[in-house]
C-alpha cells in the first residue's frame, strides 16, 4: 500500500537556522501515528511540509503518494488542526458546520451533526465562549467530518486538562475505527501517546531520531537497572546503549538490541523516546562546546 508519508533528505531552512536536515521516512498506511519531541524539534515545521503549507528548502516529500497540496484534490484528502485547536471564536457551532460543508467536497454532515449532539455542544452558541476542552473537539469534529484519508494534529491537547485530553484521545481512537483514518498526532506528552499509538516518530535537533511501529521498537529496546546497569558493557553483540541516567538512588541505562538480553525488563515507550531525546540533547551540548 501507498505510505501515508514518505520523505527522502527532506531539509528546511529558516534564513540561516536549519529546522529539519536530512528527514527520511516511509510510514505505512493504517497508523495512528506518534510525532514527538522538544520544544523546537521540528516537529510544526514537519507537519507543515506534510500538509503544503511550506515548501521544503531540500530533499524530497510526498503525502498518500503525491506532492502536497498539489491541487484541490490533493488537499481534500488531507486534515490538518493545527495548535491550540483553532476555530473562530465569532462563529457558532453551526456556523463551523456549515462552513466546513462550504469549503470541503466531501463533508459529511450527518457526522458533523451527531457528533456535535453527542458532545452536548449548543449548535447557536459561539466558538468563543466554549471551553479549551470542547473547542478542541469541535476542530477534531471538522476536521474528521471532511472525510479525509490522513487526520494530521499538532499538538491538539497540550493545552487541554486530563479529562479533556483522555476525552479528545477517546474520540480519536473512535473516529479511525469508524473512519478508516490514517493520523499524525504530535504531542510532547509521551504517556498519553501510549495510549493511542502504533507507530512512533521521536524527532529532536532537526533529525529523525528513531522511527517504526511501536511493537518492533519496544520489542528491541530493554531497561537496564541495579547490577544490570553496571555491567551494561557486557551487552551482546550489536547492542547499543542510547542513554544512561545515572541518580543518587540507582543507575538505568535503555539498550537497543535485537537479540534478548536475559533477565531484563523491556522499556516502554515513555523510557524509549525520553533516552533517544535527551542523547540528541547531550549531543548537541556537546557539538556547541566543540564549536567553541
Amino acid at each position: 500500500m501507498t505510505p501515508i508519508i514518505e520523505t527522502r533528505d527532506l531539509g528546511k531552512r529558516y534564513r540561516h537556522k536549519a529546522a529539519l536536515t536530512d528527514c527520511t521516512l516511509c510510514v505505512p498506511s493504517g497508523r495512528i501515528v506518534g510525532l514527538v519531541g522538544p520544544n523546537g524539534a521540528g516537529k510544526s515545521t514537519l507537519l507543515g511540509l506534510t500538509c503544503g503549507l511550506i515548501a521544503p528548502t531540500s530533499g524530497t516529500i510526498t503525502v498518500l503518494g503525491d506532492r502536497p497540496a498539489a491541487g484541490a484534490a490533493q488537499l481534500a484528502r488531507v486534515g490538518f488542526v493545527a495548535q491550540d485547536a483553532p476555530v473562530y471564536a465569532g462563529l457558532s457551532v453551526a456556523d463551523h458546520l456549515t462552513l466546513g460543508r462550504r469549503l470541503n467536497r466531501r463533508w459529511d454532515m450527518a457526522l458533523a451533526r451527531r457528533r456535535v449532539e453527542q458532545l452536548g455542544l449548543d449548535p447557536a452558541q459561539k466558538a468563543g465562549r466554549l471551553s479549551g476542552g470542547q473547542r478542541a473537539q469541535l476542530a477534531l469534529t471538522v476536521a474528521a467530518a471532511k472525510r479525509a484519508e490522513l487526520l494530521i494534529l499538532d499538538e491538539p491537547v497540550a493545552a487541554l486538562d486530563p479529562l479533556a485530553r483522555s476525552a479528545f484521545l477517546r474520540d480519536l481512537l473512535e473516529f479511525v475505527a469508524e473512519l478508516g483514518v490514517s493520523v499524525v498526532l504530535s504531542s510532547h506528552l509521551l504517556g498519553d501517546l501510549e495510549r493511542v499509538c502504533d507507530h512512533l516518530i521521536v524527532l529532536a535537533g532537526g533529525r529523525i531520531q528513531l522511527a517504526g511501529d511501536v511493537p518492533d521498537v519496544l520489542a528491541e529496546h530493554y531497561r537496564l537497572t541495579g547490577e544490570q546497569a553496571e555491567q551494561a558493557d557486557r551487552l551482546p553483540a550489536g547492542a547499543e546503549v542510547i542513554h544512561t541516567e545515572r541518580t543518587a538512588r540507582e543507575t538505568t541505562v535503555i539498550v537497543r538490541s535485537s537479540v534478548p538480553i536475559t533477565g531484563a525488563e523491556h522499556a516502554d515507550l515513555e523510557d524509549v523516546g525520553l533516552a533517544y531525546m535527551t542523547r540528541a540533547a547531550v549531543a548537541s551540548v556537546r557539538g556547541l562546546e566543540v564549536a567553541r
